[in-house]
């Protein structure tokens, strides 16, 4: 008889890389971000010019900067922006920071503009 030589069984990374993207993933769909502000908003392919009007029904996002002043896709919120922004439903998202002076011109604006679907937006601090 001939004795066959048995390999030694490999290990395969296989499984190690499954389990680190369903890590990854995990992750990132329950991370929360505490300070926007890192996340850049500009203009993107997919991201209208601040220029252009809005479409109605779509959604913008207003921000208000630590220092008071409102940003839209990344530039400072002007009354020709407030113009094209009819019809639109508006998020206003105000930094930790932000002035509560700043806020409420924001939305003196906004409502002097002739905006009716605006939404303050608050984010849920983790103690």
């Amino acid at each position: 008889m001939i004795a066959r030589r048995r390999r030694a069984a490999r290990p395969t990374l296989v499984p190690l890389i499954d389990v680190l993207f369903i890590m990854l993933i995990y992750f990132m769909v329950t991370s929360i971000y505490r300070d926007l502000n890192m996340i850049p908003v500009l203009g993107g392919a997919e991201t209208p010019a601040a220029g252009t009007a809005a479409a109605p029904g779509e959604t913008l996002l207003i921000r208000v900067a630590a220092d008071g002043r409102a940003v839209l896709r990344g530039a400072a919120l002007t009354e020709g922006d407030l113009a094209r922004a009819q019809g639109a439903r508006v998020l206003v998202l105000p930094s930790p920071e932000a002035p509560l002076s700043g806020l409420v011109t924001v939305l003196d604006r906004l409502s002097a503009a002739g905006l009716r679907d605006v939404e303050l937006v608050r984010l849920e601090a983790r103690p």
